[in-house]
């Protein structure tokens, strides 16, 4: 009874398909297992001979149905076919084994493929995931990093701003303190100029003074004159009078030109340029400045020498401003031959000169004004050449300057007017202030 289970199971299992393989296989069991020889025997022949022919391929189930079929023969004591049967059976064995042996390789080597394609494949994960890994890693830190560096910036930017508040905060005390030590120095000129103006004024005073006495004595002379009946005396002494008091007005005027001259110097503010007479600007700050060095020092004499071009005319500039850089190029030159003055024997001649001129057109197309201030002083040392229109440079004493006057001149010069200011000097022999500036404007 098992054999025949094995056998029908062995059948279902490999779709075994020919009917006739099926019919006889199933009859004859059946017969066989109810021990009905003549229909086992009758439906076995046939199995046998379907088997022989068709040449069945399927050995497993051929081997179980042989097997049976030498049972059954060896039970009929029929040894022939026994060992016909027991013969195709080891060969369908040989077969089995055979196969199995040759599929054994294939198998181990698909098995050893499918390893490698599973470890290829773990592999391809773990990178995948190690790649997944880094990029994240990557991201985080470079988000990391973008956020210290916005932090970074922003605490940047805040010190900057503060920098720049603090800065501002600075120049704009470094304006208001400049803009203090510019009217200090404006000031200290004109302390210097006080002498000066102070010399000046009374020269026109004491004119004044002087003439009005007179008058009062020629107008009594006059009264006695007409009481007399004498007309010509009244009318002669009447032209005096009137003599007397033209040059009362021309002194008056002289005075009050002296006065805002003074007033003009110190006012801050520029009224910009203006049809100026260069010459007289030249020569009344010569006149101030030479008095206020005298007080300063009692013995001081200086040969004053003027070279003027009286084909100037007016010019467009700002007298305030250029009449003040005049006024430190004179100081400085009265300074400097006083100090030479002073180191020097009785044979040293102390000499300033103040010269204009127009220079003729050339390539730029319009003419140049050139004013030069000269001493035969103590010159300029080279080493300090380059420094001298530097703000608060200066070689005098602490008292003596705040060393703005060279900075202010080069500024008007250079600045407001647009031209230039150089200097030609030796130590301890001469200096050469020369001032050029670009006559673009309209000139008178």
């Amino acid at each position: 009874m098992r054999i025949v289970k094995k056998i029908i199971i062995s059948l279902r299992e490999n779709e075994f398909r020919n009917s006739v393989i099926m019919k006889s296989s199933c009859l004859g069991f059946f017969f066989l297992f109810l021990f009905n020889t003549t229909n086992a025997q009758r439906y076995i022949d046939s199995l046998t001979k379907e088997y022989d022919r068709v040449k069945y391929k399927n050995d497993s189930v051929k081997v179980v149905t042989i097997a049976t079929l030498v049972k059954y023969f060896e039970s009929e004591h029929q040894p022939d076919s026994a060992l016909k049967y027991l013969t195709i059976m080891l060969a369908a064995k040989d077969t089995i084994f055979n196969q199995a042996k040759m599929q054994l390789p294939v198998f181990d080597e698909k098995q050893k493929l499918k390893e490698i394609s599973d470890a290829q494949e773990r592999y391809r994960n773990e990178v995948r995931l190690y790649v997944l890994v880094f990029v994240i890693f990557v991201v985080l830190l470079l988000s990391a990093i973008l956020y210290r560096n916005k932090l970074q910036r922003r605490n940047a930017d805040q010190q900057l701003q503060k920098q720049k508040n603090e800065i501002d905060d600075t120049l704009d005390e470094l304006k208001s303190t400049q803009a203090k030590l510019i009217h200090s120095e404006k000031m200290a000129s004109i302390g210097e100029l006080t002498a000066g103006i102070a010399h000046e004024i009374q020269n026109p005073l004491n004119f004044v003074n002087d003439f009005s006495d007179v008058n009062e004595k020629l107008i009594d002379e006059m009264k006695e004159a007409l009481r007399s009946g004498n007309n010509e005396e009244a009318v002669r002494l009447a032209d005096n009078i009137k003599e007397n008091l033209g040059e009362i007005a021309q002194h008056r005027h002289r005075a009050d030109s002296i006065v805002k001259g003074l007033l003009q110097h110190s006012v801050i503010d520029s009224r910009g340029k203006e049809p100026t007479d260069i010459n007289a600007l030249a020569d009344e700050y010569i006149r101030l400045a030479y008095p206020g060095m005298r007080i300063k020092d009692k013995s001081f004499n200086a040969d004053i020498q003027t070279n003027f071009d009286t084909r100037l005319g007016k010019l467009m500039l700002d007298p305030k401003s250029i009449s003040r850089a005049l006024l430190n190029l004179i100081n400085n030159a009265l300074y400097s031959v006083n100090e030479k003055r002073k180191k020097s024997g009785e044979d040293y001649e102390p000499s300033v000169t103040v010269s204009t001129r127009k220079i003729p057109p050339g390539a730029e197309g319009w003419p140049t004004l050139e004013i030069k201030v000269i001493d035969n002083g103590m010159g300029v040392p080279a080493p300090i050449l380059g420094k001298i229109f530097q703000p608060f440079f200066t070689t005098k004493g602490p008292d003596q300057g705040t060393g703005l006057g060279l900075s202010l001149a080069y500024d008007i010069v250079n600045k407001e007017h647009g031209g230039q200011i150089d200097v030609d000097t030796h130590e301890r022999e001469y200096a050469e202030f020369i001032i050029r500036i670009p006559l673009k404007e309209n000139l008178k």
